[in-house]
């Protein structure tokens, strides 16, 4: 970060990514339930991408994603395409405010495979924070309402691909670090959803809906592809730029608000004290395992949050 950097040249993108990432769950299940999740990801994917080349261009940044297009275009189908397959499922069976609160634990993972992959011992508190995190999600699964069931598109392989979802954002942070530390943030960003679109090709066109989508689908794809997608990773690097990694992380807070925000007032959604109690574990573990939290500030990998 910048020294004498100023709250407030950093604090309105920072809210405006918090209401954009927090209010994609609903545009997701908009477009999910007519285009299905694998088209609903394809085309999020794609429309990103056309959002975000002519900034590569722009920026002369496509040099560097040519250079670099093996290892930009793996970590697409690892930072987005297998990730939003997997959201775009699990909005189908969950309320925005529970996918929000699991989209929470991406930092955990992230922790965590900083510690198997890249040997980032955590520290004692670190580790604590990683397995209240984690006994949070567990409890929050089990206190679901109606209970945890794992039957054919039931809530339980929804809640285990908001988590296949998150660990797949630790991983890429991992791998990012590992080989991508040299690239320009935005040929990442580019390139990753170059790479997630020719991943998706296929299943996304397999699986196209027979019926037309109505307006309302395609407007939720528009915004989940254009804003969600495509902006939100402009804001992302730039706060990065601005601000620093640890901080720009902590946007993972105010996601859930958010979202449980939307769900409850537009979408008529219910919180319950579960929800409230095991969200509050999960976001403390985060804090703790990602060095949020002054006691625990030290130099360490963190997972990153996209969705």
């Amino acid at each position: 970060m910048t020294p004498g950097l100023r709250w407030q040249s950093w604090l309105p993108e920072f809210v405006l990514l918090g209401l954009i990432w927090g209010s994609s769950f609903v545009f997701m299940r908009m477009a999910a339930q007519q285009f299905g999740p694998w088209t609903t990801a394809w085309m999020r994917v794609s429309i990103a991408s056309l959002v975000l080349l002519p900034l590569l261009l722009m920026q002369s940044h496509l040099p560097s994603l040519i250079r670099h297009w093996r290892a930009i275009f793996a970590m697409g189908v690892v930072n987005s395409a297998i990730p939003f397959c997997c959201y775009a499922y699990a909005v189908l069976f969950l309320t925005t405010g529970m996918s929000s609160i699991l989209n929470a634990t991406s930092p955990l993972f992230g922790a965590l495979i900083a510690w198997l992959w890249l040997a980032e011992r955590p520290s004692g508190w670190r580790a604590l924070g990683m397995l209240l995190g984690f006994c949070g999600v567990a409890l929050l699964a089990m206190g679901m309402t109606g209970g945890l069931s794992f039957k054919a598109d039931a809530n339980g392989w929804a809640v285990m691909s908001c988590l296949l979802a998150t660990s797949c954002y630790g991983l890429a942070t991992a791998y990012s670090q590992q080989y991508l530390k040299a690239v320009p943030p935005l040929a990442i960003a580019t390139g990753s959803q170059l790479g997630a679109c020719l991943a998706l090709a296929i299943p996304g066109l397999v699986y196209w809906p027979v019926v037309a989508p109505n307006s309302q689908a395609w407007l939720g794809l528009l915004v989940v592809g254009a804003i969600c997608t495509g902006l939100a990773y402009v804001l992302y690097f730039r706060l990065i730029a601005k601000t620093g990694g640890a901080r720009t992380l902590s946007v993972t807070y105010l996601i859930p608000l958010v979202a449980n925000l939307i769900g409850v007032l537009v979408l008529g959604e219910s919180i319950t004290w579960q929800m409230s109690m095991y969200g509050l574990l999960i976001l403390l573990g985060t804090a703790l395992a990602t060095g949020l939290l002054p006691l625990t500030r030290s130099k360490s990998s963190t997972g990153e949050t996209h969705i």
